[in-house]
């Protein structure tokens, strides 16, 4: 976007007509604090004392990747292969400071001051009711998703998105380069840099800062000797299985529920993950990669097209964020329960851009968000056991996200015009 373009959104993310006092703002944002604080309060006790299991790959495996590279062992992305891009091994070994017993302890600190950061960001970036509503609805998205909001690693990308996206009017190189950082950690971030590349008029200068970071990694990465293991998550991520969670698998979690002989779930010992298998599934794994790639590209190629002819940029992006991001979860072979926690940032990009025209894809994602806290972690065990209830829940809410994804490529084809006057 030009400094034009980028004047608008600013004015775009002012007040409703006229901006306020900040003395009429200080009591709500202290009360978004004090909401903060309670909310993540939750979501630790959650944490441990929720079934399930929610601290699983915290302890189960973050802590063992962690404590090996501390004793000198195999270090993942390095001397062995990696199922998360390289930079994922920096929040897993800041975890370790205070020593494994405080590990759990430790990292879900260390998210909540990720968390705060953004939050403190949102609240002093547009002192508007926009980012009231905005910080407001993150607590409830949070809460409504539950522990699993917390304890994976996409929860350290989620705020570094959020940052670089109330970062983008003022800095947008440094915004690309910390969305690239995200990127190295969990891949969904590239979404959001595709989504800036189309629809700004200094693409290149985007293209740039992400080319040059990535190069800074992988020079990093070779020097310490990682060799081809830095690229190891491209091949662990293309070599899954259909995992029970994702839209794709509804047909044959179905089948399993029906008890159809030849249909059943498993436990993948090498992904760490349940997966379901059946007539049709190893056709379904080798499509789904492709298919994925087919429609980020279509996404992209619809976005460009309406820049071509004349599309509001600033209109334009926050739909294109949100249309990318859900074919990253919908189009996916993978359906982690944490995949629901990339949908804050391009939510909270619309509240800020569009206001009360967000209202549908703000309410269907807190929808989504309960769904998904319900299957994982507190209902997981019949899931596991394909029962038919749960497959129904699944079910409901794969096609809710099919529903806003649809919604969001509507968007696309017409973005509605900014309203400074709610």
């Amino acid at each position: 976007m030009g400094v034009g373009q980028w004047s608008v959104l600013a004015s775009a993310v002012e007040p409703f007509g006229a901006r306020p006092g900040l003395r009429a703002l200080r009591a709500p944002r202290v009360l978004l604090w004090i909401g903060f604080a309670l909310v993540h309060g939750v979501l630790v006790w959650l944490c441990f004392a929720s079934t399930g299991w929610p601290l699983g790959d915290v302890e189960g495996v973050y802590l063992g990747w962690a404590a090996g590279a501390a004793a000198g062992a195999d270090v993942v992305g390095i001397t062995t292969g990696f199922v998360y891009p390289l930079l994922a091994l920096l929040p897993i070994l800041t975890a370790l400071a205070f020593g494994p017993g405080l590990y759990s302890v430790t990292w879900l600190g260390l998210v909540t001051l990720l968390n705060a950061g953004a939050f403190a960001l949102l609240l002093e970036r547009g002192r508007s009711r926009r980012a009231l509503l905005a910080a407001a609805w993150w607590l409830v998205f949070l809460l409504m998703l539950g522990p699993v909001a917390l304890a994976r690693i996409d929860a350290v990308t989620v705020p570094l998105a959020i940052v670089a996206l109330l970062l983008m009017r003022t800095r947008p190189v440094w915004a690309t380069v910390l969305l690239t950082l995200a990127t190295w950690v969990k891949i969904w971030p590239v979404a959001l840099i595709g989504a800036l590349f189309v629809v700004s008029r200094r693409r290149w200068r985007v293209a740039v800062a992400a080319a040059v970071t990535s190069l800074g990694i992988l020079i990093a990465a070779l020097a310490l000797g990682s060799g081809l293991n830095v690229f190891s998550f491209v091949s662990e991520q293309t070599n899954r299985g259909i995992q029970i969670e994702s839209p794709v698998a509804a047909g044959w979690m179905w089948q399993a529920a029906l008890r159809v002989p030849g249909t059943y779930i498993y436990y993948d010992q090498q992904i760490l993950t349940f997966q379901v298998i059946g007539p049709g599934t190893n056709a379904a794994i080798a499509a789904m990669t492709p298919l994925l790639l087919l429609g980020v590209a279509a996404v992209l190629a619809l976005a460009g097209f309406r820049i071509r002819s004349g599309a509001d940029p600033v209109s334009l992006f926050p739909p294109l964020v949100l249309a990318l991001v859900l074919t990253l979860i919908v189009v996916n072979k993978v359906g982690s329960p944490q995949f629901t926690a990339w949908l804050a940032a391009p939510v909270i990009l619309g509240l800020l851009v569009h206001g009360r025209a967000w209202r549908f894809p703000a309410v269907l994602v807190l929808v989504i968000a309960g769904l998904t806290q319900l299957v994982y972690p507190h209902l997981y065990d019949l899931l596991l056991v394909a029962d038919p209830a749960m497959v129904l829940v699944l079910t409901v809410r794969n096609a809710l996200e099919v529903v806003l994804l649809g919604w969001a490529v509507w968007q696309i084809q017409s973005p509605p015009t900014l309203d400074q006057k709610e």
